[in-house]
């Protein structure tokens, strides 16, 4: 199962529409986790062109993310790995821990909000944050996540420069 995973979006200040390096890796997607700061569900829809999506609340979304179906937290299986969505992992020291407790059944726990791609693992949970594709900050490139899943485990993932 192939996975991409986008954050921070932040339509349509930032997201004007799927930039092209991202609907690149979008095509061949069998599912997309965006872990919020969509700001408008028309983002939801045009991903979901490409692969069900699943998403979370960002402190920046509206209304309509939530009509559409982002809850502020979310836990899925996908292809067999439990997986965690959140937006907002809080500060660095001790994330990990903080995330095992927060969401003790996830082998992965995907996040946003800080802009700066991540991919750790530590206290019996692995964390990834892609970055952004838009809003890159003070980060080299804008970035997304590719997340590979075979048998309930995770064989590989990646950051991947969109901009």
């Amino acid at each position: 199962m192939r996975v991409v995973v986008v954050s921070d979006t932040h339509a349509p200040r930032r997201w004007k529409a799927c930039p092209p390096r991202v609907a690149e890796h979008l095509r061949g997607a069998d599912a997309i986790l965006h872990a919020g700061d969509v700001c408008v569900a028309s983002v939801l829809d045009e991903l979901a062109q490409y692969a069900p999506v699943h998403a979370v609340l960002g402190n920046n979304d509206g209304p309509d993310v939530a009509e559409w179906g982002a809850p502020e937290r979310l836990e899925l299986d996908l292809g067999g790995l439990a997986v965690a969505m959140v937006h907002d992992s809080g500060q660095a020291r001790g994330r990990t821990a903080r995330m095992r407790r927060r969401f003790p059944a996830a082998d992965l726990v995907v996040f946003g909000h800080s802009h700066i791609p991540m991919d750790e693992t530590g206290d019996g949970v692995r964390i990834f944050n892609p970055g952004s594709p838009t809003d890159r900050r003070r980060q080299p490139h804008g970035t997304i996540g590719l997340l590979d899943i075979a048998d309930g485990r995770l064989t590989a993932a990646e950051i991947v420069p969109v901009t």
